[in-house]
């Protein structure tokens, strides 16, 4: 069974999926920190969105891998571990530039597609899943919560995890125009899919959305 999870900045969707991956015993990808592994790569290596040879390199040298810890899922690039430093704040503000580009988006979405296709159960989320990585996901979920709700989530995950950076007003002004352009990109921009169910946590609990998401799974399974 493929579940395609997909939603606007800060909405939950990686933390739903995980908890959602680890009660089904699915595998899960999330796919939003392979498009901040390769920022990261593109801003340390001083390669701008704008230059095609530059992206071009180090798309063909992108060695993403995934890795399950005791403290949850691990990003590296070959051998570094970049878990933590794909949240900073720079590469927060720059994502959305690298992952508009055909070339990033198309390369990706291939490591995606040959993911969800090695286990029998995969939970993945994003902004496109649904819509083009797994358009026929027997699946598919979108989402979403107010502009204010998500950035206070993602303030006190900054907070827990460390991170000083923007404040809350920042953090709004930071998803209110990550929203527009994620929405208006022309390279798979965001939207929800058709045959998806739509969840607005702006007043639920983690809990509340996952037993939504673990009761559609069961009738999908009984249906079956």
């Amino acid at each position: 069974m493929m579940i395609a999870i997909d939603g606007p900045a800060s909405s939950g969707k990686s933390t739903i999926a995980k908890r959602l991956a680890t009660d089904l015993d699915f595998i899960y990808l999330d796919t939003g920190a392979m498009y901040r592994a390769f920022s990261l790569l593109a801003i340390e290596a001083n390669c701008p969105s704008t230059d095609s040879i530059c992206l071009a390199k180090l798309l063909a040298d992108f060695n993403i891998s995934f890795t399950r810890e005791a403290d949850g899922q691990h990003v590296w690039l070959g051998d570094r571990d970049v878990t933590k430093e794909i949240r900073q704040d720079q590469v927060s503000r720059l994502v959305s530039e690298y992952a508009a580009l055909r070339p990033v988006r198309q390369a990706l979405v291939a490591k995606q597609q040959a993911f969800a296709h090695q286990g029998a159960g995969v939970v993945m989320d994003g902004r496109d899943i649904g819509t083009v990585v797994l358009p026929t996901a027997d699946l598919k979920f979108y989402l979403t919560a107010s502009v204010a709700e998500r950035a206070r989530r993602r303030y006190l995950e900054n907070q827990d995890k460390g991170l000083s950076g923007m404040s809350l007003a920042e953090l709004e002004a930071e998803i209110t125009r990550r929203d527009q352009y994620d929405m208006g990109r022309a390279e798979s921009p965001l939207r929800v899919a058709e045959d998806a169910i739509v969840i607005d946590s702006s007043d639920l609990s983690l809990d509340q959305v996952e037993q939504l998401m673990l009761d559609q799974v069961e009738q999908r399974m009984i249906g079956h």
